[in-house]
């Protein structure tokens, strides 16, 4: 069965069973492995890509559930016309220097990038919200907060202290 969709801003038709995670469809199918297989039950975030603008764990969801709509995976927001959010986010994130081992990154990044659009000004309630289901094995979570804050502030054109 053929699924049609938009993958970050290019229109896409693949034949795959419907039920195939969008995961597959996603790494095995259109060759873009950012999006990592973490738990395969919703639970670690890894897998974390846009459906429609919408953190969604793509471990989990049928590639039929992303038939005619966008889906965005951490290689699309390297395009200011797809995520002002996303470049911010992904520029903070080098600015401190949250990396460790990487795994989890892309599915943060994702999440951190859908809390700025939705709260461009957000708290740390608002920050531990966005983020629970995010597993990082590093424990790099205060380095993530500051640079969501970071982030925010740049999207704002403040300095930070």
């Amino acid at each position: 069965m053929k699924t049609n969709f938009t993958l970050n801003g290019t229109a896409q038709s693949i034949e795959i069973d419907p039920d195939t995670p969008l995961l597959w469809a996603i790494r095995d199918h259109l060759q873009l492995t950012g999006t990592k297989y973490g738990c395969g039950i919703a639970q670690c975030g890894a897998c974390t890509v846009h459906l429609n603008g919408k953190p969604n764990r793509s471990c989990v969801t049928p590639v039929s559930a992303a038939a005619g709509k966008v889906v965005t995976t951490i290689e699309g927001l390297a395009n200011s016309a797809v995520s002002a959010e996303g470049l911010a986010i992904q520029n903070a994130w080098n600015d401190a220097a949250v990396v460790q081992c990487g795994y989890c990154q892309s599915g943060q990044i994702m999440s951190a990038t859908a809390l700025l659009k939705t709260h461009p000004q957000p708290s740390d309630e608002d920050i531990d919200r966005a983020m629970a289901g995010n597993i990082c094995r590093c424990s790099t979570y205060m380095r993530i907060r500051a640079a969501i804050k970071h982030a925010a502030t740049d999207l704002r054109g403040e300095v930070m202290s």
